[in-house]
């Protein structure tokens, strides 16, 4: 009796393990795809984006919810199409994006807050959260990768540095990387072991 059950604990977490795994290759691949195809990614997700507004529009004419979620919900949409707008770049600085961040935390709290007071089974909540909270942010967050290898340019809006040496201060900006990709790339390089080639 006992045995069967550390079998199963046993079970448990090598498919955690495994499902952690697979999660982790399949966001590597989605951010080296983001990161080949930039403008395929936006045309994308700037599809998403009008889809989840559609989402919010059908919860308004079809359903019950409550007005002022997809309200916030269609404003969020908002903000995710001014930080578009200039994709792959994302200025974490910036008042779409401060605000857009802010709105998720507040759209999250009042979902959890309706949903914990009205039933819908848990199907229902979970495509509400996926599609209308959860799809875009996910879809930007593996997309910021792609910043990364943004070609520099002299026409930007501010200049790199004081003597205007564009691709110095491309290369040093480089040497700081901190995305889902560099996350990944640093995981596999210190777990993974690394074939050595033979030399004859």
């Amino acid at each position: 009796m006992y045995f069967i059950y550390l079998l199963s604990i046993l079970s448990l977490v090598l498919q955690v393990i495994f499902m952690t795994l697979a999660l982790a290759a399949g966001l590597f691949y989605l951010a080296e795809l983001v990161e080949e195809y930039t403008v395929m990614a936006k045309y994308i997700i700037s599809w998403i984006v009008v889809v989840t507004a559609g989402i919010h529009i059908g919860l308004i004419i079809f359903e019950d919810i409550p007005f002022y979620l997809n309200v916030i919900g269609l404003f969020q949409q908002l903000l995710y199409g001014l930080l578009l707008k200039d994709f792959p770049v994302v200025r974490v600085s910036s008042v779409p994006f401060v605000t857009a961040v802010l709105n998720l935390i507040l759209h999250h709290y009042l979902a959890i807050k309706y949903f914990g007071e009205v039933f819908y089974a848990f199907p229902e909540v979970l495509a509400y959260f996926t599609l209308c909270l959860w799809i875009v942010p996910f879809a930007l967050f593996v997309s910021l990768s792609a910043n990364d290898y943004v070609l520099p340019t002299t026409g930007e809006r501010q200049h790199l540095l004081d003597d205007d040496n564009v691709v110095t201060d491309y290369l040093s900006r480089k040497a700081k990387r901190y995305s889902l990709l560099s996350f990944f790339s640093f995981a596999k390089d210190s777990i993974l072991p690394q074939r050595s080639k033979k030399a004859f």
